[in-house]
């Protein structure tokens, strides 16, 4: 009798054990399936903050190049607008010049 008690304590100790065994191997592949996302999380993270900021400074260029080229546009028109000046005094000189 004393045999058989200790035979069933024994293999339910063995059972109990085995089982905590494959609990905890559930529970490190859960935990492991979980650090696994969190880095995917913060990859995720990562990259979209990279990308946001390179659509900031591709922004601040675009803006740079639409103000240079408003610049120069309007220094043309600046230029033109003298030279258009510049040909009407020279015509009015020219008109004043054969009235004398």
């Amino acid at each position: 009798m004393k045999h058989t008690l200790f035979v069933i304590l024994a293999a339910t100790a063995f059972t109990m054990v085995s089982c905590n065994k494959q609990k905890q191997a559930v529970d490190a592949r859960a935990d492991a399936a979980k650090e696994e996302l969190e880095r995917q999380k913060d990859s995720v993270e990562d990259a979209a903050k990279r990308a946001k900021e390179q659509a900031d400074v591709d922004a601040k260029v675009a803006k740079a190049n639409i103000e240079a080229n408003k610049e120069a546009v309007q220094a043309q028109i600046d230029a033109e607008k003298k030279k258009a000046e510049a040909d009407a005094e020279a015509a009015k000189a020219k008109i004043d010049a054969e009235k004398k």
